[in-house]
């Protein structure tokens, strides 16, 4: 699993003047949760570029008065109108505390129904689970190689690891093999010859 290492600044004072305070001086407030007091911190922008701007899951390294914290996003903000990062939640792993997280789905194996013309339609692209630390995973995969055309992929197909719960609907299509248009009018049109000679073979018998 990749981890961004991002090196924090503690914050002395609190408040929402000492945030924009912050702010101004080019850092992001930033807070690290846990088991113990929370720790107020301001950090570089660029140095979590990589954790808040992609779709993959990542594990920050978060150095702060000598102390290393490995921690998820837990929540940011950003600024309604410039898009600008205005704050950002932490929360410290610690083996054994279960956490639920969002992970990225990935996908396995060519599909028939692709090959045949469909399109691989993705309904959904992160899936919620429920696990510790230990047993984290940065994606869930899942096989697609028998997903014929008008077929779905549901969260039920996904076989987790090991000590990983997976908290989406069972039911819930992850991805569907659309079939386009122009093969729908190609078999509409084939049923409907079928269905006249048929007629004709009847007419004649």
């Amino acid at each position: 699993m990749e981890v961004v290492k991002v090196s924090g600044e503690v914050r002395e004072n609190l408040g929402k003047k000492a945030s924009k305070e912050a702010r101004r001086n080019g850092r992001v407030p930033a807070v690290v949760y846990g088991s113990g007091d929370p720790v107020h911190f301001s950090i570089d922008p660029l140095d979590v570029r990589d954790l808040v701007y992609t779709p993959e899951f990542r594990i920050a390294e978060l150095s702060v008065a000598g102390a290393t914290h490995r921690a998820i996003i837990k929540d940011y903000q950003f600024h309604p109108v410039t898009d600008e990062l205005r704050h950002i939640d932490f929360l410290a792993l610690e083996d054994g505390r279960s956490i639920k997280v969002e992970v990225p789905v990935t996908f396995s194996g060519t599909s028939p129904g692709v090959r045949g013309g469909g399109k691989l339609l993705v309904n959904v692209r992160r899936i919620k689970i429920k696990t510790t630390p230990e047993n984290l995973v940065d994606h869930l995969t899942l096989d697609i190689s028998k997903l014929e055309l008008g077929q779905s992929i549901r969260v039920r197909d996904i076989q987790p690891a090991e000590g990983v719960e997976i908290l989406n609907p069972g039911g819930q299509p992850v991805a569907t093999v659309e079939v386009p248009r122009a093969l729908r009018s190609a078999a509409t049109a084939e049923k409907k010859a079928a269905e006249k000679d048929a007629k004709k073979a009847k007419a004649a018998g």
